[in-house]
C-alpha cells in the first residue's frame, strides 16, 4: 500500500451529500422544459462553470438561468431554491471521520462550489452541527469560486500541490467524479472513487489512513 501522508477530499458526495437529479426535477417543476440541455453531473453549460469559478455573480447566474430556460418571469428565490435543491446535507458521522483523519494526515478540501451553494452548505453545518466552517477539519480549503479555478482543470490540482509543498506520490485524492480523478492521476496523485457503495469510511480502511 502506498505511503499516504496527504489527503485531498472533494466535498459533494464525499462529505456533504448531493443529488444532481433534484436540480433537474426542481427546474422542471418550475416549467423549464430544456433543463437537461444545459445542466448535468458529467457536463454542463458554461454558465455553471463560470459561476463555479467565481467569474460571474449570483445575480448574473440567475439572469443566465432565465435566458437559458427562456423564462424571464422566474424570481431570484425560485432559482435559488431550485439550484440549492440538490444539497442534501452532511450525514451523521462524517465530521468525526474528518477529525480522525487529520490526526494522521495533512488534510485539504478541494471543492467545485459557487456562491449560492457555499452559503447554503455553511449554513447547514452551522445549524445542524454548530460548525462555523470546514476550516476546523482541514489544513487548507480550496473552493473553486474563491480560487478562480475548477476541477478537472489541472491548474487547481497544481495549485494545491505547490502551495502546500505536497509530493503527489504521497497524496491521495478522493472524489465522486471519475473525470476529476483522471485529471489528478496525470499529476501522479493517487486517487479513490467515492460512491454510495464505497464511501469515505471504506476508503479510509482500504488505504489504512488511520495507521500512518
Amino acid at each position: 500500500m502506498q505511503n499516504i501522508k496527504n489527503v485531498i477530499l472533494d466535498y459533494g458526495n464525499v462529505i456533504f451529500m448531493i443529488d444532481f437529479k433534484k436540480v433537474s426535477e426542481s427546474f422542471s417543476a418550475l416549467g423549464i422544459t430544456n433543463v437537461n440541455d444545459f445542466f448535468g453531473h458529467r457536463g454542463q453549460d458554461s454558465l455553471f462553470d463560470e459561476f463555479d469559478k467565481g467569474e460571474i455573480s449570483a445575480a448574473e447566474f440567475r439572469e443566465g438561468v432565465r435566458v437559458k430556460a427562456n423564462r424571464p418571469d422566474l424570481t431570484d428565490q425560485q432559482i435559488d431554491d431550485a439550484w440549492n435543491s440538490l444539497l442534501i446535507g452532511v450525514p451523521e458521522g462524517k465530521h468525526e471521520v474528518l477529525e480522525e483523519l487529520k490526526n494522521y494526515n495533512r488534510m485539504f478540501l478541494l471543492s467545485n462550489n459557487n456562491e449560492l451553494h457555499y452559503a447554503y452548505c455553511m449554513q447547514h453545518i452551522k445549524d445542524r452541527y454548530g460548525v462555523d466552517s470546514n476550516d476546523q477539519f482541514f489544513e487548507k480549503t480550496y473552493y473553486s469560486h474563491l480560487a478562480g479555478l475548477r476541477k478537472p482543470d489541472l491548474a487547481i490540482f497544481e495549485l494545491v500541490l505547490k502551495e502546500n509543498n505536497l509530493n503527489p506520490a504521497e497524496t491521495l485524492f478522493i472524489d465522486d467524479s471519475p473525470q476529476h480523478l483522471e485529471a489528478a492521476k496525470l499529476l501522479g496523485i493517487h486517487t479513490a472513487l467515492c460512491t454510495a457503495e464505497h464511501p469515505i469510511e471504506a476508503i479510509v480502511e482500504e488505504y489504512k489512513l488511520l495507521e500512518n
